[in-house]
């Protein structure tokens, strides 16, 4: 249950990153900010103190959660714009 937090967080920032103009910047702040809140959600479940590893497997979680979040978008977008 504490793999929610990673894995929503990602999706939000996957969602927030589509006002970012541009598309290099945008994948600058995905990645930046993935790192941030993936270092945060191991910080936060305690994971720390067991080892510095889990950064990296929180971090890969925030990054799918992005990145579907991104995809869906994507869809979405493309779908709408078949219907006009």
């Amino acid at each position: 249950m504490e793999e929610v937090f990673p894995v929503a967080a990602g999706a939000v920032i996957g969602l927030l990153v589509q006002w970012v103009p541009g598309p290099r910047l945008r994948a600058a702040v995905l990645v930046v900010l993935c790192l941030i809140v993936g270092a945060l959600a191991s910080f936060l479940a305690g994971e720390l103190e067991i080892s510095m590893a889990f950064i990296s497997v929180d971090t890969v979680l925030v990054f799918v959660g992005a990145l579907l979040a991104v995809g869906a978008v994507a869809l979405y977008r493309r779908r709408t714009r078949a219907t006009r």
